[in-house]
């Protein structure tokens, strides 16, 4: 199995987005289930309640920068903190829609009075505090997602909303919202992409045995389909692999990718990741990407249930 920590993606510097003044108030996770309600009201705007142990004390509160599309840098009180939206995952600089994310955090923050509630963990492994962002009450996270700019992603132990926002996830799949448009980052292929396999829990431990999960991708189109420039991700901000100049498949061929190293060959690829596995054995999703970084096709599993769907 793949192991989680509470990190929620590297932090990146980011672009300044002054002028923002909100009401923070932490407070700790109710219990996940279908009526969770999120957090208490929030006090008056430019002001912040902090949870702690005896009497809240209030302080001022700006949001200083928006980082990037999950994550934002509040002063609080006079102590700067950065808060990664836990989750979700935006795309990372320079992938497409990472600015579009970027600014529509921007816009969901704006003038509004923010409300920050805790799930299981405080803080990632880059000290940033791991927090479900409301904006007048609305969950950012999910508004995030919901529009297309974010995926879902499960980061144990923090995912008493995970359900909330897999249904936001579909509901933007539904409706091509954000990433999930055949065009939105170009103009959209018409090649048959689709992902037939995943064997995502390699015997043994999946770090020592990298060559025992694999995803296989089949052309299901009328022709031979030339893959130099497509990709393959899963939800993380990290795994990405790149298909190399000169690979093809013929009409109805297929491909095994496994996470390991090995030799390639015309129906075996290997993306060589060292040390650690992709696929995560508690749930996630398989991508495949066109040059534009279309998604073309998806492939879903965990949670009881597998579903692979086309862009």
């Amino acid at each position: 199995m793949r192991p989680h920590s509470a990190s929620q993606g590297a932090p990146n510097a980011g672009r300044f987005a002054g002028g923002l003044v909100a009401a923070v108030l932490l407070a700790a996770c109710e219990a996940a289930s279908p009526n969770h309600q999120g957090p208490p009201a929030v006090p008056a705007a430019g002001r912040a309640t902090v949870a702690a142990s005896g009497a809240p004390t209030v302080a001022a509160v700006a949001v200083e920068e928006i980082i990037d599309g999950d994550t934002v840098r509040l002063r609080i009180g006079g102590a700067a903190e950065s808060v990664r939206l836990i989750g979700i995952n935006t795309p990372e600089r320079g992938e497409c829609l990472s600015a579009e994310a970027t600014e529509r955090l921007t816009e969901l923050l704006d003038g509004r009075a923010i409300t920050l509630e805790q799930d299981t963990s405080d803080r990632d492994r880059y000290g940033r505090l791991l927090r479900y962002v409301y904006a007048d009450g609305e969950l950012v996270n999910e508004a995030l997602v919901e529009s297309g700019l974010a995926i879902a992603r499960r980061y144990e132990p923090d995912t008493a909303l995970a359900d909330r926002l897999d249904t936001a996830q579909a509901r933007a799949q539904a409706a091509g919202a954000g990433q999930w448009a055949a065009s939105a980052c170009g103009p959209a292929t018409i090649a048959q992409v689709e992902i037939t396999d995943l064997v995502w829990d390699a015997p043994g431990d999946d770090g020592q045995n990298p060559n025992g999960e694999w995803v296989v991708i089949r052309n299901a189109g009328s022709g031979a389909l030339d893959l130099a420039g497509w990709t393959v991700k899963d939800t993380s901000a990290s795994h990405r692999y790149d298909f190399p100049d000169g690979f093809s498949l013929a009409a109805g061929g297929s491909v095994r990718l496994s996470t390991g190293c090995g030799t390639d060959s015309a129906d075996a690829l290997h993306w060589c990741r060292q040390g650690s596995a992709v696929w995560n054995n508690d749930g996630d999703t398989a991508f495949v990407l066109d040059p534009s970084g279309n998604v073309v096709t998806t492939h879903t599993y965990g949670g009881g249930s597998v579903e692979s769907s086309a862009g």
